[in-house]
């Protein structure tokens, strides 16, 4: 497991919507689904799952949040005849950003929201060598927009095993964006892939919870210091979650908080669900418990 997972939101097609990625995509398997009970949300499933060897997590929680494209994922391919075979599966019912074409950084790429509004990225690598085939890509725009590589170096400033691989700026004449503003940074953070540009054309759309990224901490010091550097909106906090100062949606959690929520075990499940709602940093200790039933 990476120290760092992304979780999508959906209304209620968590499980359908992984069905299809899970066929979508090799090398992708379901690892486990599960239920909470009598939360905000009422009933909601969570799905923990790979796509190409990289962990995943969805949940069904209801119609609060709606993926955009501030956040997509980038696929690198191996062929043009890849490119193509996931474009079409990945296109079916969803709405196209960027025709599939040549373009100067690449001579097969295109940009689609799936039918779920997952935004996805697909680029031909063209022979480079690609560690992690999926990359999530954060992008600035509106009120946010010309603060990427600032959030750059914060990012790989508070997570360890981190480093900056790319930075690429936009010139003169690259309008509406500004000279020397991010134009793209390939960073990792725990050794996870990251991309992030800045976009200052006009976007109706900004960072909300429907893709936040899990960071799993194996003690509750690692929890604090993680709450302490990222927690920017206090009114954000709940259940684990925050917002940094960009507006970027984290979750806090302990390693093991799948493993407290799996099982099948109903009750031990609602007493760590219970136990955990009402919190806004989590705190190990009366996870474990609440586990117990202590």
């Amino acid at each position: 497991m990476l120290k760092i997972t992304p979780h999508l939101w959906f209304d209620k097609e968590a499980k359908e919507a992984v069905d299809f990625y899970v066929s979508t995509f090799p090398k992708s398997k379901i690892k486990n689904t599960t239920m909470l009970h009598n939360t905000p949300s009422g009933s909601v499933d969570i799905v923990t799952f790979e796509l190409s060897g990289m962990e995943f997590q969805a949940i069904s929680a209801g119609p609060l949040f709606k993926f955009n494209p501030s956040i997509s994922l980038h696929v690198k391919c191996e062929t043009k005849e890849e490119v193509d075979t996931l474009w079409k599966k990945l296109a079916d019912g969803g709405q196209v950003l960027m025709e599939l074409g040549s373009y100067p950084f690449s001579d097969r790429y295109g940009w689609v929201q799936d039918k779920y509004g997952l935004s996805w990225q697909i680029i031909y690598s063209s022979g480079a060598d690609v560690i992690h085939k999926i990359t999530p890509v954060i992008m600035f725009v509106g009120n946010v927009c010309g603060k990427a590589e600032e959030a750059v170096k914060f990012w790989t400033s508070v997570f360890r095993q981190s480093n900056v691989a790319t930075i690429l700026h936009y010139g003169n004449g690259e309008q509406p964006d500004k000279e020397g503003t991010l134009k793209y940074a390939a960073f990792s953070l725990f050794g996870q892939e990251f991309g992030a540009m800045d976009s200052a054309h006009e976007h109706r759309f900004g960072f909300n919870e429907a893709i936040s990224f899990i960071v799993n901490c194996d003690t509750q010091e690692e929890i604090d210091y993680h709450w302490n550097k990222l927690s920017a909106v206090p009114e954000a906090e709940a259940c684990g979650w925050l917002k940094d100062k960009y507006g970027v949606s984290w979750q806090v959690i302990p390693t093991r908080m799948n493993e407290l929520l799996q099982g099948g075990d109903r009750v031990k499940i609602d007493r760590v669900t219970q136990a955990f709602l009402p919190m806004k940093k989590l705190d190990i200790a009366k996870l474990q418990e609440a586990y117990e039933g202590k």
